[in-house]
């Protein structure tokens, strides 16, 4: 038995499902975990000491590579001046004025712990500036474990969501309506309804949860009117792609100003900080100040944001994203070469250093797309993957990453994997 398989059993013993978060335990593709010892560049070895070349990068924070020298330091200076002081520091404010100077929409931010708080945090105090109820999410967008998030679409078109998960009571999502992403006759038809009622309209303008899908041009343009015209909160959730995709983030691509920002993973580079900001007049609702109450022990945590403000600085070399982005389409256009060399049915995408693969003819443009997309072809392919030493996210629905350490003769080798693991199970099939 290895240890991979050893560690997986005794996990189970004491943590539900053997992992401390789901996507972890295997379950869409099947098969053991692996457990990570160690990584560095662009590489991790599991307990069974194999090496794989990572394109999950701690689901996005690891842009630079695994324990860039320059990040390890900073951390380790900032841990050598003590772990946490529930107190303002200096680092705090840096980050905030680094975060602020980068995303032109940000005039003001407050810095959490995850994900799921920013965006959380973000709806709180969307309803609590405009003193509506409603918000606007989109099928197959991600948006953390919150209650009011946590919701699938109705059984038609402008009906509220349901709780796709157990615990989370109708009462929390009854003001949550669920649309088609990259819908803008749903969108325009449900502010025609509720435009009064709408506190916000909540979206990933590069989604990664459903797999990597862009949203049109004219999709966040068309939200981003309805939005002003019904004095509703536009907010963008950038965790994933914010300073992913762009130093600016997806706004700064697609020229579009939300009120409203969530980021996280890359602005912690690999330890806990996430944040939420925007327009001064928004934020200033917030407590102290206003009274939207939100507060956070490890809020601003030293080491985290020495970790985070390193990463942040490192990124705006002057040809970071130049050379992040070659490599992530020299992937992807080698992924999809093969596609076409082979007759199959796969595809890829990709928009800085994010990516999508899909079992599919084309590249999916909403979630109903994504969920024609051959899945158990993909299984197949991860594990195939797997056993040459690539590691890809575990499910057909996660986008992927390359860091600034994937070189070119990384990506070839990945290409060379991809075209024996096709073969392979073409021949299955």
């Amino acid at each position: 038995m290895s240890s991979n398989e050893i560690l997986f059993q005794r996990a189970q013993r004491s943590t539900p499902g053997g992992v401390n978060s789901p996507v972890r335990a295997f379950h869409s593709v099947g098969g053991t975990p692996r457990f990570i010892k160690k990584a560095n560049g662009p590489y991790i070895w599991d307990a069974d000491d194999k090496q794989y070349i990572d394109y999950i990068g701690s689901w996005g924070p690891a842009i630079l590579g695994h324990a860039h020298p320059s990040v390890i330091e900073a951390v380790q200076e900032a841990a050598a001046l003590g772990l946490s002081f529930g107190a303002p520091t200096e680092a705090e404010v840096l980050m905030a004025e680094e975060i602020c100077r980068l995303v032109p929409s940000i005039e003001q931010v407050r810095l959490v712990s995850s994900g799921t708080e920013a965006t959380m945090s973000a709806l709180r105090l969307a309803r609590g500036a405009t003193k509506r109820d409603k918000i606007v999410k989109f099928e197959g967008c991600y948006h953390g474990h919150a209650d009011s998030l946590l919701v699938k679409a109705g059984s038609g078109l402008l009906t509220f969501g349901n709780p796709t998960s157990s615990g989370v009571p109708n009462d929390f999502t009854k003001h949550t309506l669920v649309l088609d992403y990259n819908n803008c006759e749903q969108l325009e038809a449900a502010f025609a309804q509720f435009g009064s009622e709408i506190a916000c309209v909540i979206v990933e303008p590069v989604a990664g949860n459903m797999n990597l899908i862009r949203a049109t041009q004219q999709f966040l343009e068309t939200m981003r009117k309805l939005c002003t015209e019904h004095s509703s909160i536009l907010i963008f959730d950038e965790v994933m792609c914010g300073f992913r995709v762009s130093l600016g983030g997806a706004q700064e691509i697609y020229n579009i100003q939300p009120d409203l920002t969530a980021l996280g993973k890359v602005i912690g580079g690999g330890l806990p900080v996430a944040a939420f900001g925007g327009r001064s007049d928004i934020m200033a609702h917030l407590a102290p100040l206003g009274g939207v109450y939100q507060a956070g022990t490890l809020s601003g945590n030293p080491v985290a944001v020495a970790c985070g403000l390193t990463t942040l600085k490192l990124i705006q070399e002057s040809d970071f994203y130049s050379k992040l982005s070659h490599h992530t389409k020299l992937l992807t256009d080698g992924l999809n070469g093969l596609g076409q060399e082979l007759g199959i049915d796969f595809c890829a995408d990709a928009i800085g250093g994010m990516f999508g693969i899909y079992f599919s003819k084309n590249v999916p443009t909403s979630f109903a797309e994504v969920m024609q997309c051959d899945a158990e072809s993909f299984k197949k392919f991860f594990h195939a993957m797997l056993d040459r030493g690539i590691y890809l996210a575990p499910s057909a629905f996660e986008a992927g990453f390359v860091s600034a350490s994937h070189s070119e003769s990384v990506i070839k080798t990945t290409i060379a994997a991809a075209r024996e693991a096709l073969l392979e199970i073409s021949t299955k099939n």
